[in-house]
């Protein structure tokens, strides 16, 4: 099941809607922390449902703050037969230059071998202070 999760961020670093789209479930959801950085850069909700929004943030939304050499880079997969939690670091060129680097764990929920689901946790406090050179109050 690993292998379907890391064909699937080849898809969705693609940028292309069509590999993007074909990775998950028509009503697919993808939340992430309220108030994250990538969120609040790019006025976007924490809280993504169905395909074509999750299609739209990273084909659209996602290159407009991470602009080049995004990469992921995956530590540790643990699974069972419907779930898959994958450590990761990822690292990018930011729209305004500067590096990015950051930990992540996602809980990824399958059906049918497409992406139905996915909790990500990441370090928000390293996010703010990447993205905006500090951490709200």
């Amino acid at each position: 099941m690993s292998i379907i999760i890391q064909k699937a961020f080849q898809a969705l670093a693609s940028c292309d809607p069509d590999r993007i789209s074909a990775v998950l479930t028509k009503d697919a959801e993808w939340l992430s922390p309220p108030g994250n950085a990538t969120a609040v850069a790019l006025e976007a909700t924490h809280h993504m449902v169905g395909r074509e929004a999750i299609v739209r943030f990273f084909a659209e939304d996602a290159p407009r703050l991470f602009a080049h050499d995004v990469a992921l880079t995956f530590h540790q997969f643990h699974t069972d037969a419907e779930r898959v939690v994958a450590e990761a670091t990822m690292t990018a060129t930011l729209a305004n230059g500067n590096p990015y680097s950051n930990a992540y764990c996602f809980v990824f929920e399958l059906r049918d071998g497409l992406i139905h689901r996915v909790r990500e946790y990441v370090d928000t406090a390293r996010g703010y202070r990447l993205t905006f050179g500090g951490v709200p109050e």
